[in-house]
């Protein structure tokens, strides 16, 4: 595919930003994309590999090959559509994606992969600006009615599958706007939120109902987990009103951090600060809003969310940012005959992280102290990994100061009292119980009742909740219908 020499002849170009003083002051994208050109020649390279492990790579089985071979002739029209059969929100993945599909490309074996990921957000933009992007209404409806419980990546892609095949699609989602962690886990500086608003605006239009502030079953007592909702629907009346319902909220039960001072005033989950300033940049009233400015701040966790902590705290104006990682350090380059195809473990280092960072490995916080019920520092120790288990390091024992601590270590599960609601069967992490492969993939124990996205397999990647949420959507079809076109 692309050009037969065109790995030999054409080096990988990555994506720009904006230089780190203008982009800080506002909370804007700052990727500067390919232009048509420069997408070419990335196209170009992809080999004629014979079997490209990109496809198998990507969790939604893009059709890598094809839309680099037609971006590389020129093709733009043909491209979006070989992309949108794979992918409902390529604008979506095209910046927040990892791209476990370049980790793939054959290309990465022993050279720079094919820029995929930026090829894909070539596309996709391209195809917004040019008007490609059209509704699709279904042709005939089926009279069957499917509710969606979550907003996110997951429920919005079975939402759009299912209203495609012919169905009556209601989201319902607990905050104000739709999006779940896409609006309010995710920082405007890496999406902006206008993706997504136009996306609802294409999906409205195919006759999917969106509701807001609708809580579905309860919140237990004293939840940190973001909550707008000004109206209850129960499971009971979801399951009498609806043919099938399909869970898709989020894993966003924050792992926590119970060591001593936990209970003073300036230790945050990092979904307590990140969804706040997202509605500050909505133009939503948020207050009390946990706010950075001129403060020592320390990020406890290395992974996306505790970078999105980074980049947000500097843009407040911190005086100083530290993140902990409590794994040691990885390589700064990976060993790639022994990782590649898979995903590789090595040192990443994110914009955010470029905008100003102090980063820490090997470290664990054993003390959160404070004055007066307020924060003001935290101990720490280094740590060593003996046979799998972690080590304090003697006379390595070290006080911080810190004005605001922002708890990033992942999420172990999602919100126990939704599928306590249904009636769900939870496995070992907590997540609903349901398998993807078999007659009743994505069915729970529960008749009708089906799970998809982080609610079943636990805190992963927009590209896997993408994947998730349109197979759940054939799942429902073929339980409806008895049959079903939709891709899977």
């Amino acid at each position: 595919m692309g050009k037969v020499t065109g790995f030999m002849e054409y080096e990988r170009l990555e994506e720009g930003y904006e230089p780190v003083p203008q982009r800080v002051k506002n909370y804007k994208e700052f990727v500067i994309g390919l232009n048509a050109d420069q997408a070419k020649v990335q196209g170009a390279r992809c080999m004629d590999c014979g079997t490209p492990f990109c496809n198998s790579g990507c969790p939604v089985n893009n059709i890598i090959p094809d839309f680099n071979d037609l971006v590389y002739r020129g093709d733009w029209r043909n491209a979006i559509t070989v992309l949108h059969s794979t992918n409902n929100f390529p604008e979506f993945t095209g910046r927040v994606c990892p791209a476990p599909c370049e980790a793939a490309c054959t290309l990465n074996v022993n050279d720079d992969p094919v820029g995929i990921k930026s090829i894909e957000h070539a596309i996709i933009d391209r195809a917004w600006a040019e008007g490609w992007v059209q509704p699709q209404p279904a042709k005939h409806k089926t009279g069957k009615k499917v509710a969606v419980v979550g907003s996110g990546p997951a429920g919005l892609a079975a939402a759009q599958q299912l209203a495609r095949a012919g169905h009556e699609v209601t989201v319902f989602e607990k905050n104000s706007r739709i999006g779940g962690l896409l609006r309010y886990g995710i920082p405007d500086f890496k999406m902006e939120k206008s993706h997504i608003d136009r996306r609802i605006e294409q999906m409205k239009a195919e006759g999917v109902t969106f509701r807001c502030g609708v809580l579905v079953g309860h919140l237990p007592e004293g939840s940190k987990v973001t909550n707008d909702a000004k109206e209850i629907v129960s499971a009971a009346e979801l399951k009498a009103q609806f043919d099938a319902v399909v869970l898709t909220g989020g894993s966003e039960q924050s792992r926590d951090l119970p060591v001593p001072g936990r209970d003073l005033d300036g230790v945050h989950f990092a979904m307590e600060f990140l969804p706040q300033q997202n509605k500050v940049v909505a133009g939503d009233k948020v207050k009390g809003q946990i706010r950075a400015d001129g403060k020592h701040v320390i990020v406890i966790g290395g992974g996306d969310t505790g970078s999105d902590c980074v980049g947000t705290s500097n843009r407040h104006g911190a005086a100083s940012v530290t993140q902990f990682e409590l794994m040691p350090m990885p390589p700064e380059e990976e060993n790639r005959p022994l990782t590649w195809p898979y995903w590789p473990y090595k040192l990443r280092t994110s914009s955010s992280h470029e905008e100003g960072c102090e980063r820490t490995f090997a470290i664990a916080t054993k003390e959160f102290i404070g004055s007066k019920g307020k924060l003001t520092g935290l101990k720490t120790v280094q740590v060593e990994w003996q046979g799998g288990k972690m080590v304090e390091v003697p006379g390595t024992e070290k006080e911080w100061k810190a004005d605001l601590v922002l708890l990033a270590m992942g999420f172990v599960n999602p919100v126990a009292t939704v599928l306590e609601a249904f009636g769900v069967d939870k496995d070992a992490r907590g997540n609903a119980r349901a398998a993807t492969e078999g007659g009743a993939s994505y069915r729970t124990n529960v008749d009708k009742v089906f799970a998809a996205g982080d609610m079943r397999r636990g805190q992963s990647l927009v590209v896997w909740a993408i994947r998730e949420g349109r197979q759940a959507a054939r799942a429902v079809d073929e339980y409806l219908m008895g049959s079903s076109t939709l891709p899977r």
